[in-house]
């Protein structure tokens, strides 16, 4: 049996024709996240508090999803894990619905740590590794090693606007993304 490449030309064109098709949307789209995203920046620390809290809801229903598989596994000789994880999940969930700057705090500095570990990991990889492009893969574990070190020397500061922030510039990014595609659809096709 041989490999055949498939083309991608067809699958390109119908995603090319659903774009067209749909490109005014995605114009709003990119527009009202552009917004969004300008506003979480630039109130930072209202986005941090809403982003907290919704986090918090999501892991209260999440923990209360699994307690009710928990019951329902009952007869399951290991039902007792999943019947801890849960009522852990409930509990940490609802911590951080009801004290919201304790949770930003914690997050933020788990955020630091992670970023942190994550660049000094991107930075050895791109010294110790032999591969193609290394210097991008080092100067991406440099940049990300500094912004957990700034995080972390101004936390607990930092804990009250920074995950605002991060979700305001990838809204605004994702708004572009958006907008940039949805401009390029309305253009006329080479031939």
């Amino acid at each position: 049996m041989t490999n055949v490449p498939m083309s991608s030309e067809p699958l390109a064109r119908a995603g090319l024709h659903h774009l067209r098709a749909n490109s005014g949307s995605l114009l709003a789209l990119g527009i009202l996240l552009i917004l969004l995203g300008t506003f979480a920046v630039g109130s930072a620390a209202l986005a941090t508090v809403v982003s907290v809290v919704l986090f918090g809801w999501l892991l209260f229903v999440g923990g209360c999803v699994q307690l009710l598989h928990a019951f329902m596994a009952r007869n399951w000789h290991g039902w007792f894990v999943p019947l801890l994880g849960s009522i852990l999940q409930i509990v940490v969930g609802l911590l951080i619905v009801f004290h919201p700057v304790a949770g930003e705090l914690t997050l933020t500095l788990l955020l630091a740590v992670g970023l942190m570990v994550g660049g000094m990991f991107r930075i050895v990889a791109g010294v110790a590794m032999d591969l193609p492009h290394r210097g991008w893969v080092f100067l991406n574990g440099l940049i990300t090693l500094i912004l957990g070190v700034m995080i972390w020397r101004h936390w607990p500061l930092s804990g009250l606007w920074v995950i605002g922030l991060f979700i305001g510039i990838d809204l605004i990014f994702a708004g572009w993304t958006c907008v940039m595609l949805g401009l390029a659809a309305r253009k006329p096709a080479a031939a």
